[in-house]
């Protein structure tokens, strides 16, 4: 089994927004949620910290999940909208928060630095399977959304707290970009707030950014990028996807892309809540790593970005976190040889990082 690096997740989203316990196996959470129609997706779980470990994930950028929408109803909150960047802050901490406790527990390990990261996959790597089940799971603390950062002075401290990447924007507009299924420019914020990024060192992350929020960014930014969950325009039309150009650019800046399993980013015409699982497979995951190393002509700026949902909207071939592995065969019919393989599983994300983290 190949250690695996996983550049998207949301493990404190789904514990506090679903009331999801991540230290239960996906058996067990779906056992919990049978019946239950509260909130999309329910039952259906694939991932938590147990199913990590077996299938051999050892890192995982995993976010604080927030976004500001200033007309969203005032109800209980089962989505990432809420009226205020103050609201979001709190929530956002929240989630920071089932993070450490998850730490005092030896559940997970907060990655602070490059130091910490090579110490973490050293340990994970060179440990059998079975020792495997005990250990803690590496986490980088992301932030998908920059909304609960209330204004850029306080990118500062975020970063005190631990955050080492950050997406400008979601769905639609935050107050510094505009994001996944809108269009428009960086705001005056949205500059102002990469400066103090780039003072900082943290990573911009430009998943959800808006073409025009995109290139944008590029332009003025000169810190390290990456696209931790993305496919490729050029097999599924859409906005939510990287064209040829963009993946260009960010092979050009020393980025990695993360392929997503979302069935609605692996083939053209998903509908959620009307296209069945049955629809695509994991090959399709394999396409969209091929696509961005055709690209570069090379197998350094792909890798794996999960962002691991309910498996009624991923591939019908996957049911938990271990069949990530099926990517292992998949490569290697495509022509990928080990190295490539390893690049793609680990490598590239662990090299990012060894350059990027303090």
């Amino acid at each position: 089994m190949r250690p695996i690096f996983d550049g998207h997740g949301d493990l404190a989203l789904f514990a506090i927004s679903y009331n999801r316990d991540q230290t239960a196996t996906a058996e067990e959470i779906n056992r919990r949620e049978e019946g239950m129609t509260d909130t999309f997706g329910r039952g259906c779980a694939a991932n938590s910290l147990p199913e990590m470990r077996r299938a051999g994930v050892g890192i995982c950028q995993s976010s604080l999940a927030v976004r500001v929408a200033d007309k969203a109803r005032p109800t209980l909150r089962s989505d990432l909208n809420f009226a205020t960047h103050h609201m979001a802050y709190a929530h956002a901490h929240g989630q920071l928060a089932y993070y450490r406790v998850l730490e005092q527990q030896g559940e997970v390990r907060l990655i602070d630095s490059a130091e910490e990261m090579n110490s973490q996959w050293q340990t994970w790597e060179t440990a059998t399977e079975e020792e495997r089940l005990e250990l803690p799971v590496g986490i980088i603390v992301s932030m998908e959304c920059a909304d609960p950062i209330v204004e850029p002075s306080q990118a500062e401290l975020w970063w005190e707290d631990g955050l080492r990447s950050v997406m400008l924007s979601h769905f639609g507009h935050s107050q510094y970009a505009a994001g996944t299924g809108v269009t428009g420019p960086l705001t005056a914020r949205g500059v102002e707030l990469l400066a103090e990024f780039e003072r900082l060192g943290m990573i911009l992350d430009l998943s959800h950014t808006s073409e025009e929020s995109f290139y944008e960014s590029l332009d003025r930014f000169t810190g390290p990028v990456i696209a931790s969950h993305n496919n490729c325009q050029a097999l599924v039309p859409g906005d939510r996807q990287l064209s040829d150009d963009q993946i260009g650019r960010l092979i050009e800046r020393g980025g990695v892309i993360g392929a997503v399993l979302d069935a609605w980013m692996l083939v053209p015409g998903w509908v959620h809540g009307t296209s069945r699982p049955e629809e695509v497979d994991m090959g399709a995951v394999a396409d969209h790593i091929d696509h961005v190393c055709q690209l570069a002509g090379n197998s350094r700026h792909a890798a794996i970005g999960s962002d691991i949902g309910g498996t009624n909207h991923m591939p019908h071939d996957f049911r938990t976190t271990s069949d990530l592995q099926k990517l292992d065969s998949l490569l290697a019919d495509r022509g990928y040889d080990d190295r490539d393989i390893d690049n793609i599983f680990h490598l590239n994300w662990l090299e990012f990082f060894r350059r990027e983290l303090p």
